[in-house]
């Protein structure tokens, strides 16, 4: 719990408890931290709470807010210190800071096992497994159906009734419990977890409603009270490793991605409303917002999975949530070299080309593992190096010591404030990078990062969407006008000439599976043309039986052009490597 001490004229210091989530502060009936004084507008202001970290956004109200006297600027999130004093019109609330029986079984809490989620995940693994058994064996079948993976245990013919019933539970416990207002008492988490699961099975035995048959009545309570408190059918997807992808189509409509085969679920939410409530809970502690006004949103979940929402006009579907997972230990070259992605010998070669300080492009198509393969070769950056790395939504997992990660911002609900990818990597020169990390090039901030590239800011690395090596120096001529200068071709060329060194291009299979199928070399320029030499391919062969992937690496017997650099740095890398006829003899 987080304790605030609020103090209001005439009256003696309250003091207020929080759990993480997020409070609207008004004068309004419907805020959560409610004040009935005149000079406080109906929405004042946005309390986040996340990881012990307390944010306030004034909401454009009409007398301002203020933190120690400095005023918030609307619709920008400002940190609130431990002892700081939020002026909310009269009334002053003093950030006291995470309760001191917190700090000391924070640890606890979180390592404390829960044996009726871990059965859960472990039944909902196993389900996994049968229905890729089950999936891989009419793979042979031209019209093949979506395989259904059980998470709820609710059949398909009985879920609209229990969707119904989930509807009217819903609007009951809005009218009996207001979670937000019952953290302020100072109730744990757990008994307000506790709280939600008794009113809840208090009204489930109220309802007129029977249940369908065949359901139990603790799978809709599950239901329920994850929706009430949590991420609803999310919470058990995003636990479970082996699931890559989460897609939810609207409240009906959950599907996951496993080992590259897509499943539709047999879970959901009970409307609309819940799948907003989901996207808020997720959003809000990010300072981010989604509403009619704003309709789409890029976030990431604790845990650094990349989250996009998108909800009505512009979803006809109803409310759409995209969770591209991350694993919860970054992967390492090694289990890159183990699914196949690439070898040994080609990681040597990425290695040494990072060691060396050349700028390296990874171009792929979406999901191909860009920033999975990005994340790996980050990890060779030197420890004793400054490191900047510039994302849309922080997804990188370094583990160097100096690092400062920037990240944009989408504009306010006036459309102002947005700060771009490209202002970001200006704003990074001048912060005295030995190494700039781009999670990904799509704009103009393609131009700022060549320009870097070639003025001394040399070993950065980014990312583009392209299908192959060539194509992704197409892609980053068009990315480079889009910067708005009318700059003809052959400089645009020469520039990219002169600062890429290496692009290396990761496709995803048809079967799931990532490969490494170039990596190439940029050369020089010959008249008008940017010639490339492969370095490294993977030679496509076939499919197997079971549909997938069959081929090798091999060298082209191509030898890099720096090879002199790589002997200068002292980084010891067999020549042999690149033999082409060697690997043929093997």
């Amino acid at each position: 719990m987080f304790e605030l001490i609020i103090r209001q004229p005439d009256q003696g210091d309250a003091l207020g408890k929080l759990v993480p989530g997020s409070y609207l502060v008004g004068s309004g009936a419907d805020c959560h931290i409610q004040f009935n004084r005149p000079e406080i507008s109906g929405r004042h202001a946005q309390f986040i709470l996340r990881n012990n970290q307390l944010t306030v956004i004034d909401l454009d109200s009409s007398n301002g807010t203020c933190i120690d006297g400095s005023q918030v600027q609307p619709n920008e999130p400002r940190e609130v210190q431990i002892g700081a004093t939020v002026s909310i019109g009269m009334v002053k609330i003093i950030c006291k800071g995470p309760e001191s029986s917190d700090l000391v079984n924070s640890k606890a809490e979180k390592t404390k096992p829960n044996p009726e989620k871990e059965k859960r995940l472990k039944s909902i693994s196993r389900e996994l497994k049968k229905a890729s058994r089950d999936s891989s064996s009419e793979r042979s079948s031209e019209k093949e159906k979506i395989p259904l993976l059980k998470i709820s245990g609710i059949s398909e013919n009985v879920r609209p009734l229990v969707q119904e019933i989930k509807k009217r539970a819903h609007l009951e416990l809005l009218k009996r419990l207001n979670l937000k207002k019952m953290a302020l008492s100072g109730i744990s988490e757990h008994e307000l977890e506790e709280k939600a699961k008794a009113t809840i099975t208090e009204i489930l035995s109220e309802l007129t409603i029977p249940l369908p048959k065949g359901v139990k009545l603790e799978q809709v309570e599950r239901e329920l009270v994850q929706e009430a408190i949590g991420l609803g059918p999310l919470e058990y997807l995003t636990a479970l490793d082996e699931i890559t992808e989460i897609m939810v189509n609207g409240p009906d409509s959950v599907y996951v991605e496993s080992k590259g085969t897509l499943y539709r679920t047999d879970t959901a939410f009970a409307d609309n409303a819940q799948v907003l409530s989901a996207i808020e809970r997720i959003v809000s502690p990010l300072g981010r917002r989604i509403d009619e006004s704003s309709p789409m949103v890029d976030a990431r979940l604790p845990d650094g999975s990349r989250v996009n929402a998108i909800i009505p006009p512009l979803s006809l579907a109803g409310p759409s949530i995209t969770i591209r997972k991350f694993s919860k230990t970054p992967f390492q070259i090694s289990d890159l070299i183990n699914f196949g992605t690439v070898t040994e010998e080609m990681a040597e070669f990425l290695r040494a080309c990072v060691k060396v300080r050349k700028n390296i492009i990874i171009s792929g198509g979406t999901g191909s593992g860009k920033t999975t393969l990005l994340n790996v070769l980050s990890s060779y950056l030197p420890n004793r190096e400054r490191i900047i790395t510039i994302e849309d939504a922080a997804e990188l997992q370094l583990h160097q010591e100096h690092i400062v990660r920037l990240e944009s911002r989408p504009p306010n609900i006036e459309g102002k404030g947005a700060i771009t990818i490209r202002d970001l990597v200006r704003n990074s020169l001048r912060m005295r990078p030995d190494r700039i990390v781009v999670g990904e090039c799509r704009g103009g901030e393609a131009l700022d990062m060549l320009q870097a590239m070639n003025t001394g800011h040399d070993g950065s690395l980014t990312t583009v969407h392209a299908n192959t090596p060539r194509d992704a120096l197409a892609r980053l001529e068009t990315l480079v006008l889009m910067a708005g200068f009318d700059l003809p071709l052959r400089a645009i060329r020469e520039q990219i000439a002169s600062a890429i060194n290496i692009i290396v291009q990761v496709n995803r299979e048809r079967d799931g599976s990532r490969k490494i199928t170039h990596i190439s070399e940029i050369t020089k320029m010959e008249g008008e043309v940017i010639t490339l030499q492969d370095i490294f391919i993977f030679k496509h062969e076939g499919w197997d039986d079971n549909n997938r992937i069959t081929g090798s690496h091999r060298p082209t017997g191509n030898v890099p052009t720096f090879m002199e650099d790589i002997a200068r740095a002292k980084i010891a890398l067999d020549i042999s490597i690149f033999d082409n006829e060697k690997w043929r003899n093997h």
